[in-house]
């Protein structure tokens, strides 16, 4: 055995007792993989999803004798961005000429900068409550915070809002202090200008003002102190989905709300006559050149500020010092950038800030305490206050972050029973009582030093707890799923090779002692570590992750026998098998790595059967006859796939396409029935056809599987038809779609019994209901796959038929042990690694052909139209979701096939797939993000959820398909058949 390629493989044949042992390990086993996936599923939800929001702090105020502020006007243009607002027109002139002047004479201007999500409950969030987005939100969508957290609205006396059902309630549905108003949802109209939205949030506020002189309450009120204005503009938002950022609609729409900014200050100025009202201009995101926002891009990420009024600094003449109060910016772009020359404001001082940092700013000015919850820094480049005032306003910024730091410190250490604190902050106190001392002696410079130097410690502090868990969390998920390929890889090698007759242990009894030792010790520990748990007051799901993976190395541990002798086994080797094991290893890794990397980036498939044709092609060139065609065949095919992961995931309308499509497949399906009928007495054809093994059946079956092809070719047509003319789908029509499809995949299983035969019936099978759901390229795809997967079983059956003879004699010489068994099953070899390896490959390619599997949203619904258009959500994914499968169907069952060819174990392969996906796995649970766009987030977790689900749903379609492939059989060499187990 040592100098043999034959460490993977199954044992078969084995007596009763043994066999009985290694099924009902399996099934174990199966049961584990399903409970360990779904339990490791839920920790990126514990490690990276958890809120950053605590509560208990105590508000701090700013001590100022006298707020610069009574009032504070904030303006949000929802989607608003700030080329399209700083920029002139073609003709030169300037779109918002009110905020221009103010940005001249006036105020302070800048840009904020929003971090992804990019999307309107986030940047609402960030610019009112001063946090960013709460990455436990990813289990509810946008429109609602997952949890309650503070904000500016909260801190004021009271809060006037108009605008948006989806933005206002948010802030206001819950606040008792507060007057809001929303339009319907119905407004909200892409088919019309949106800019009467915005019209409609003024004359709200404007009908507000109006009202007040006629009712004494409500005006007492408009005259208090601490109020807060705020209007929702939502029409750029809306137009810029409708329209574009570029076009007339959305850039009119600037000119709207910069004029509504103007009535909105002449409005309040005549109103109160006091000077002491602060206004804000400014966007939650922006909008990228398609319409859409969401991601990190700088046309989402950067949005206008303009602020003026009462405490806001005038214009200053730009100056060689550094343009903003601080250089780390949360959207992760180059910043302090020259302004682009065309803005015509290079003259003029321009203060960026992050979007959080506008919170405290709002807060400042009114003498209010910033919001609990808030991470922003107060920009001192927009307040207009003393030096001494400005270091109160700074220190009461820290110490609001700083309680922050202090309470999750507290909830943190109650938890803990060995407690990391943050060194750093270590004796925050005294830093405290040094800046007091600073003030108390005037030296106000080196004060306002320190408190920033303290805030941004205290904001670092903040991240620390927030990934306090991390490490541990991540390193014990990241050792259960070893100690899974771990506990996989061992139970192929004792249940699947010949290796476990070559370590039989004479001491069986001395090992099962020392086992029950080592899970005696497991049991202790786990439960010494949940005793640890639950003194923490940990989640019950801290212990599930724990014990799983105590459990695992305790299997691990507890085959310590078999390890040992294994290593030395492996010591004992030629140095050429350790080699041909570290590169078989390091391809497998390869290939692996390239499938993570295909889950964002679908072309690399197309260089990937690009090069598999050419290698296929030429390693059989040189193996067998040229004339054989298989060569050709094989690279063409491959060739042919490789073009579909070029063509776009948003599929088109192609309804020629589509009927041609059933053409091809009956040619297809035409050309394997001949090869199958006329490949007698050509080698590399006979284990595959079905001659010598049973009497041909009647053709009946072939030609009415081509007549459901070409029936459903024809009602794809006529379905269609009705639809583009809006006539209903007839109930005749959809019944004749119901049968096809249902009768069409009915019939394999009457079908020949030869590997071949059984193949191209399924394929045909499958094919009238895939045409029925298919709109267009995604038809031909369904026959290109077909094509490579018979041109992977031409390969293997090539290989098989130029090596078994000589390798299986050569093993049999030189170790002495049997290498087939009763039922027909032989050891896997080394080589045979390929078969998992290029399972994965065509199933992951099943799932990125025609779109991307991790968002159903880039499969078009318009597929499920030929067999119900009444709306009705269950039923129409379900179809969807059964057009994905066809392909993954199709593949399992050649791979099922390929196992009887090779003699294989199924099982034992099933396996290998799992161990090979969850070395995927691993890696997707690093990529998992928390921040970026919602579709980055919900795509890393999707891509991780999917892997991780392979071991339940390759199961599952195992099942499925074992219907149609448990009856196969395979021609031997001889004149007699045999069937596979």
């Amino acid at each position: 055995m040592r100098g043999s390629d034959g460490i993977l493989g199954m044992k078969g044949g084995e007596r009763n007792s043994s066999e009985k042992w290694v099924k009902r390990r399996e099934r174990w086993l199966v049961i584990l993989g399903i409970v360990l996936h779904a339990v490791y599923m839920l920790s990126i939800f514990d490690i990276y999803f958890k809120t950053p929001i605590v509560h208990g702090m105590h508000p701090v105020k700013p001590r100022f004798k006298d707020p610069p502020a009574k009032r504070l006007v904030l303006l949000v243009a929802d989607g608003l961005r700030a080329d399209k607002f700083f920029e002139p027109d073609s003709e030169g002139n300037h779109r918002a000429p009110f905020l221009r002047n103010i940005i001249k004479n006036r105020g302070r201007w800048g840009v904020s900068h929003a971090r992804p999500p990019t999307e309107s409950r986030p940047g609402h969030v960030s610019i009112i409550a001063g946090f960013y987005e709460d990455p436990s939100a990813v289990t509810k969508g946008w429109k609602a915070n997952p949890v309650e957290f503070d904000s500016v609205f909260n801190q004021s006396r009271h809060t006037f809002a108009y605008g948006s059902p989806d933005i206002v309630p948010i802030f206001c549905g819950a606040l008792p202090h507060s007057t809001w108003k929303t339009y319907p949802h119905e407004f909200e109209d892409f088919a019309t200008d949106a800019s009467f939205l915005d019209e409609w949030s003024f004359d709200q506020f404007q009908s507000l003002l109006n009202r007040s002189t006629q009712d004494p309450e409500l005006k007492e009120l408009l005259l208090q102190d601490n109020l807060v204005i705020f209007l929702h503009l939502l029409g750029c938002d809306s137009n810029g989905h409708a329209h574009r950022p570029f076009s007339s609609i959305y850039l009119n729409n600037v000119k709207v709300v910069d004029h509504i900014a103007e009535r909105v200050y002449s409005l309040l100025e005549n109103y109160y006559k006091d000077n002491r009202t602060s206004y804000i201009f400014t966007a939650d995101h922006g909008m990228s050149d398609k319409g859409s926002h969401g991601d990190g891009h700088p046309s989402n990420t950067d949005t206008p500020l303009v602020v003026w009024g009462a405490g806001v600094k005038y214009p200053k003449p730009i100056s060689s010092s550094n343009n903003s109060d601080h250089g780390v910016f949360v959207d992760e772009h180059a910043h302090d950038m020259p302004t682009p020359v065309d803005w015509g404001l290079n003259g003029i001082e321009r203060v960026d800030v992050n979007q959080a940092d506008i919170a405290p700013l709002m807060s400042t000015l009114l003498g209010l305490p910033c919001p609990v919850n808030s991470v922003g820094n107060l920009p001192l480049g927009y307040v207009d206050m003393i030096e001494a005032e400005e270091v109160e306003a700074v220190l009461a910024n820290t110490k609001q972050i700083l309680n922050q730091f202090l309470c999750k410190s507290k909830i943190k250490q109650s938890n803990s029973l060995y407690f990391k604190p943050f060194k750093l902050l270590a004796h925050h106190s005294a830093a405290l009582e040094h800046i007091e001392y600073l003030i108390s002696i005037r030296d106000y410079g080196s004060a306002m030093m320190l408190a920033q130097n303290l805030r941004t410690l205290a904001l670092k502090g903040l991240q620390y707890f927030q990934t306090y868990d991390w490490l541990m969390l991540m390193t014990v998920i990241t050792l259960g799923y070893i100690g899974w390929i771990i506990c996989l890889l061992l139970h192929i090698l004792q249940s699947y090779t010949s290796l476990a007759d070559v370590f039989k242990n004479p001491h069986d009894a001395w090992q099962r002692n020392n086992k029950t030792k080592v899970y005696l010790f497991g049991c202790l520990l786990t439960g010494a570590i949940s005793v640890l748990l639950f003194m923490e007051n940990s989640p019950p799901l801290y212990h599930a992750y724990f014990s799983m993976t105590v459990f695992l190395w305790t299997q691990i541990v507890g085959e310590y026998q078999f390890i040992k002798t294994l290593c030395r086994w492996l010591s004992w080797g030629k140095y050429n098998y350790i080699i041909k094991i570290l590169a078989a290893s390091a391809v497998s890794i390869f290939i692996l790595e390239f499938l993570v990397n295909s889950f964002t980036e679908r072309k690399l498939y197309t260089w990937c059967f690009f090069i598999m044709g050419i290698i296929a092609a030429f390693y059989l060139f040189h193996a067998i006859p040229w004339r054989s065609g298989i060569p050709i065949y094989v690279c063409c095919a491959c060739w042919f796939l490789s073009v579909f992961t070029l063509m776009p995931a948003d599929i088109p309308d192609n309804n020629g396409l589509v009927i041609a499509s059933g053409a091809i497949i009956v040619i297809i399906g035409a050309a394997a029935r001949w090869l199958d009928q006329h490949s007698e007495g050509n080698k590399y054809w006979l284990r595959i056809c079905y001659h010598k093994m049973e009497k041909p059946r009647s053709p009946v079956l072939f030609f009415l599987q081509v007549l459901l092809v070409g029936l459903s070719s024809a009602m794809v047509s006529i379905s269609t038809s009705h639809r583009k003319e809006k006539q209903e789908l007839h109930a005749i029509h959809q019944l004749i779609n119901w049968s096809i499809a249902g009768f069409s995949m009915v019939l394999p299983l009457f079908s020949e019994k030869s590997l071949l035969s059984r193949l191209t019936s399924i394929f045909l099978g499958f094919a009238p209901t895939f045409l029925l759901l298919s709109i267009g390229y995604e038809a031909v795809f369904y026959g290109a796959l077909a094509l490579v997967l018979v041109a992977w079983i031409l390969f293997e059956n090539t290989i098989l038929h130029l090596t078994k003879v000589a390798k299986l004699s050569a093993s049999m010489k030189r170790t002495g042990e049997k290498t087939m068994l009763e039922n027909d099953v032989r050891y896997l070899q080394l080589s045979d690694v390929r078969i998992p390896l290029i399972f994965l490959i065509l199933f992951n390619v099943a799932f990125f052909g025609t779109g991307n599997f991790a968002s159903i949203a880039s499969f078009e619904i318009s597929s499920v139209y030929r067999f119900i258009t009444v709306f009705s959500p269950f039923l129409m994914a379900t179809l969807l979701i059964f057009k994905l499968f066809i392909p993954f169907m199709l593949v399992i069952c050649v791979f099922s096939a390929i196992t009887k060819l090779l003699q294989v174990p199924r099982v034992g392969c099933y396996f290998l797939v799992i161990l090979f996906s969850d070395v995927m796995t691993i890696h997707f649970f690093f990529l998992v993000r928390n921040t970026g766009s919602w579709m980055e987030i919900g795509n890393s977790i999707s891509h991780f959820g999917i892997v991780s689900a392979q071991v339940v749903f390759v199961l599952l379609l195992f099942a499925l398909t074992n219907t149609y492939t448990k009856d196969i059989q395979i021609g031997s060499a001889g004149s007699s058949s045999q069937k596979a187990a």
